[in-house]
């Protein structure tokens, strides 16, 4: 299939795109920078005639969520992912041909912080920025139904590699023997390794089944403290240095409630369809990601 990727340069882009090509499909990126993209690729003023010419669209775009949330960037964080999607929806619209399939990103933010609560594809949204920007890009990326396209909205937990994301962030204070929980260390974490959501993704472009909300998480989602505790294990270094809520809240505001709080998501939907996890349990998939 000729697939067409957005966000296809970052973190978990990149290795979408390697997946797919790895499993056959020939891959062409939409980049605002397109010269410096891997592969082939074309700009955001060029994605009319791209998606046009794509069996499979796939959109990852959106601004990194990491860092203090101030009203400029919370406007960046929501208009980015919006504004993508709309665009591809809008082309595919205009499109003579359109393509079958849209894989959109969302995230596990969806459904807000839960505390203890089971979360499936079934779970209503909850509250929050987080949980606000999930309904917006989630809404765009629905329109594509009425326009004959399989809508897949990954709502994607925290994805665990060793060369970027939040665990390249934890790495330098557990390895300084700083490492610990973070506030109660309570807080449900619902993690994925980034090699499953690439298959994830695979499965998602090419199986008819995979259709509307899909949980792309791990199905043992862990608390804090014991994932601080894996961590720990892994690296050989202690978890003992704790980082109180209070100290979060004054370094990140607002951001640092994502942190402090979670969801206990279950992946019924990929379940259901017999998806195999390469890493089902944490402790594997983080040995795997900073070996």
């Amino acid at each position: 299939m000729r697939v067409l990727v957005t966000g296809g340069t970052g973190f978990i882009g990149q290795a979408v795109c390697h997946a797919l090509r790895g499993a056959g499909h020939t891959v062409t990126i939409v980049s605002r920078d397109p010269a410096h993209a891997s592969g082939t690729a074309v700009g955001w003023d060029a994605v009319g005639q791209a998606v046009g010419a794509a069996d499979a669209l796939v959109n990852l775009a959106g601004e990194p969520i990491a860092g203090r949330w101030g009203p400029a960037r919370k406007e960046a964080i929501l208009q980015s992912r919006v504004n993508a999607t709309r665009a591809l929806v809008d082309a595919a619209e205009a499109a003579a041909q359109r393509p079958g399939v849209l894989v959109s990103a969302s995230a596990v933010g969806y459904y807000g912080a839960r505390d203890d609560e089971l979360l499936d594809e079934t779970a209503g949204p909850g509250t929050g920025f987080l949980a606000e920007v999930c309904r917006a890009w989630e809404h765009e990326a629905s329109r594509a139904e009425t326009l004959g396209l399989r809508v897949v909205r990954l709502r994607i937990g925290m994805v665990l590699a060793g060369d970027g994301g939040a665990l390249a962030r934890m790495l330098p204070p557990f390895r300084a023997f700083v490492g610990g929980r973070l506030g109660s260390g309570q807080q449900w974490m619902s993690w994925i390794h980034r090699g499953d959501l690439t298959g994830l993704v695979v499965e998602a472009v090419a199986n008819e089944g995979y259709r509307g909300a899909v949980n792309a998480t791990a199905p043992q989602p862990v608390r804090n403290r014991e994932f601080v505790a894996a961590l720990g294990r892994v690296l050989v270094r202690p978890a003992t240095v704790p980082v109180p809520g209070v100290v979060l809240r004054l370094a990140l505001g607002e951001m640092a409630d994502m942190l402090l709080t979670g969801q206990r998501v279950l992946p019924r939907a990929a379940e259901r369809l017999g998806y195999r996890w390469q890493y089902p349990e944490v402790l594997g998939a983080l040995r795997a990601s900073v070996r």
